[in-house]
């Protein structure tokens, strides 16, 4: 596994610098038809350890990884859900920065697969103010959880209902809905797309996560051998690539190549160019072997190298 010297040796002093020093040259991150952004998870355990701050998080993508599209997540901003000046100014802030904001990615706001008709629609009208939040902040997309603690032909109606309330309204804010698989049922690919297709809207489509394909439990991480159960990865995100308005580059540890370990990202970058995906490719690093900027810029390396 790479560690903090020999990270610096592999991608390299002019890679390093762009954080260390940004003002350095920037690396190009685009292709003609795949761009990279930033998912804030890479950097949770500074948000929360107040370390960095959640309004800032345009600007640090900008400034310390040269990254120019961002993907936010709620949880950081709870307190702000129905603030719609507030996500004004965080569109200003990114705009300010030149940065595009893609997406909201939505966690523990209810089970839009909830069993209850009632629960499901109290989940439905919790996320609806994410999708105002999302339109205001010039987002494409709302990421939400197809969660719901029931068997899977139960589970299959109660999504089919909530998920098309929501994506019903987020349309007529021209905001899409995408699912992740993030474990349990909604790391089967096949199932989902089984939903999608009986929800019938094109405004609901999926964010397919290189790692999160562990069917035993939920969020579905795979690091570390965590997971008995783990639904073929390269078959998930192939599954779920022709309905994708977004991809997640999950990763976790790299060898002294700068090579992730435990997904072949290779293989995931020619099933995304084989497909008719064209968009961001999302840096999301959840590792521990590194610092969260050193893992950040280790992801962005390798997918340079690869796109």
């Amino acid at each position: 596994m790479l560690n903090r010297r020999s990270f610096l040796k592999t991608v390299g002093a002019g890679t390093a610098g762009i954080y260390l020093y940004p003002n350095l040259s920037p690396l190009s991150a685009q292709s003609k038809s795949l761009s990279i952004s930033l998912a804030q998870w890479s950097l949770h355990r500074s948000f929360k350890e107040k370390t960095l701050d959640p309004v800032d998080f345009a600007s640090i993508a900008k400034r310390d990884f040269d990254i120019n599209a961002v993907e936010y997540v709620n949880g950081f901003y709870a307190d702000k859900k129905k603030d719609n000046s507030f996500w004004k100014s965080m569109r200003t802030r990114a705009n300010d920065n030149g940065v595009s904001n893609l997406l909201i990615m939505v966690d523990e706001e209810g089970e839009l697969g909830n069993a209850s008709a009632s629960k499901r629609k109290k989940a439905v009208e919790n996320h609806k103010p994410w999708v105002d939040a999302a339109r205001e902040m010039g987002c494409h997309s709302v990421r939400v959880n197809a969660f719901g603690d029931s068997e899977q032909n139960v589970l299959r109606e109660s999504l089919i209902d909530g998920l098309g309330q929501l994506v019903e309204y987020a349309s007529t804010m021209d905001i899409s809905i995408l699912i992740e698989n993030h474990g349990l049922h909604s790391s089967n690919a096949e199932f989902i797309v089984e939903v999608i297709e009986k929800v019938n809207n094109p405004a609901l489509g999926t964010l397919p996560d290189f790692g999160n394909w562990c069917t035993g439990k939920k969020w579905g991480s795979i690091q570390r051998g965590s997971c008995e159960e783990v639904y073929d990865l390269y078959k998930g995100v192939k599954t779920f690539l022709p309905f994708a308005k977004g991809v997640s580059a999950k990763s976790y540890q790299f060898d002294a190549k700068g090579n992730e370990t435990l997904i072949d990202y290779k293989e995931m970058i020619q099933l995304v160019k084989a497909s008719s995906f064209t968009g961001f490719i999302g840096i999301e690093y959840e590792g521990n072997e590194l610092p969260e900027a050193e893992g950040i810029l280790a992801t962005k390396a390798l997918l340079q190298r690869l796109i």
